[in-house]
Formats: structure tokens, sequence, C-alpha cells
């Protein structure tokens, strides 16, 4: 245990050096994002398909999404994620209070797009679109099937993001208090990095979900 003096903060026992705990960590959340891409592209196979086979029902139960509301969650993701670049950046020049302080902004912007969700979802709720018993399609009966079918992707799809999001939030809050603690510096920062690329992935995700959901055009006859 004579090098122990040496040892460089942060790296594991498992690593040589700082360097290759690094690359190890970034191919890690790397391979793990692949497989949430084939996640989410089951379901975009599946949404296809839908807009494809019920063109028609789509574009009638999309109009009864909020594409303003929508809208303003995408902006409002579009500057966390600034918010969590200029935190890895801070993280990675040393500067611990900036660093908490963005993270701390990206955290509150998470928060806020939760929370517009939830308002969409219980307004879909009390209008009776909410597939399943409570389900109530009043326009074209003809309809209804497809408008349900392309309903219940809508809330799989948001959901599904909104738990990742919810996640992303919670390591955000444990990215926080380990900058609190002084945990973070220049030469090892990749906790930071590392939830900064889960993050941007996420975002990333909303990014195909709005216009695909919210903003179908219909038909030109």
């Amino acid at each position: 245990m004579a090098h122990s003096h040496s040892h460089p903060h942060g790296l594991a026992h498992q690593f040589d050096d700082l360097h290759q705990q690094h690359e190890s960590a970034s191919l890690g959340m790397w391979a793990f994002l692949v497989t949430e891409v084939m996640f989410f592209g089951g379901l975009f196979l599946a949404y296809t398909f839908l807009r494809w086979k019920y063109h028609d029902a789509v574009v009638a139960a999309s109009g009864h999404l909020d594409w303003i509301l929508g809208g303003v969650t995408t902006g409002v993701l579009l500057i966390s994620s600034l918010t969590m670049a200029m935190a890895v950046h801070a993280a990675q020049e040393g500067k611990r209070r900036a660093t908490v302080n963005f993270l701390i902004i990206t955290m509150i912007l998470g928060a806020v797009f939760l929370g517009v969700k939830a308002f969409e979802y219980s307004h879909k709720w009390h209008d009776g679109l909410f597939p399943g018993f409570n389900f109530h399609w009043t326009e074209n009966p003809g309809y209804a099937g497809g408008a349900e079918m392309f309903l219940f992707l809508y809330f799989v799809m948001t959901g599904l993001h909104g738990l990742h999001m919810i996640v992303g939030i919670g390591l955000v809050a444990w990215i926080i208090r380990r900058a609190n603690r002084g945990d973070f510096t220049p030469e090892y920062n990749i906790p930071v990095e590392i939830t900064g690329l889960y993050w941007h992935f996420v975002d990333i995700v909303w990014i195909f979900l709005y216009p695909l959901l919210y903003l179908i055009q219909p038909p030109h006859h």
C-alpha cells in the first residue's frame, strides 16, 4: 500500500488510471443508450404502422393534443440540455459552485416538464380520452378504434419518457449532492459527464416524440 498516497482522487481500484476509467464509463453509458434506442425504436415502429393503417383516425386523435403545451415542454427541455452542458463544462473546469447552480436549474426545468405533462394527462382524463374504461370518442365513430390505439401509444411513449425524466432528475440530485461535497475535480468528473449523456438522450427522444405525436398534418386531398 506504499503507492496509496499517489492514488488519484475518484479512481476505482479496478482501473489503472482515470483515463481508462473514463473510457470504460463512457462505453458503458453508450452501450446502455443503444439498448434504450432499440427499446424506443420498437415503439416508433408500432407508431409508424398505426399511422399508416389508421391515418385519418390518428390525425383526428392528434388534434386533441395541445401542440402549444408540447412546444413549451420542448423549449424547456432544450434549455435544460444547455444548462446540463454548462454544468459538465463547469465540472471539467473545477468550478464547484457553477456546477451545482447549473445542475439545480437543470433539475428545476425537468420538474417543470413533468408538471406540464401531469397537467396534460389530467385534461385527457377529464375529456374522456384516456384509453380503456374512460374512453369516450364523440367524433366520427369509425375513427374510435384507431384514435384509442393512437392515444394508448401516446400515453405509453410519453409515460415511459416521463419515467426516464424522473430517473434523470434523481441522477442530477445525486450529482448535486456529490458536487456540493467537493467530489469532482478537473481530473475527475466522469459522473457529471455520464449523467449529462443520459439527460441529452432523454431530451433527444422528446425531440422526436413532439412532432410525431403533436404535429401530424391532415392529408391533402
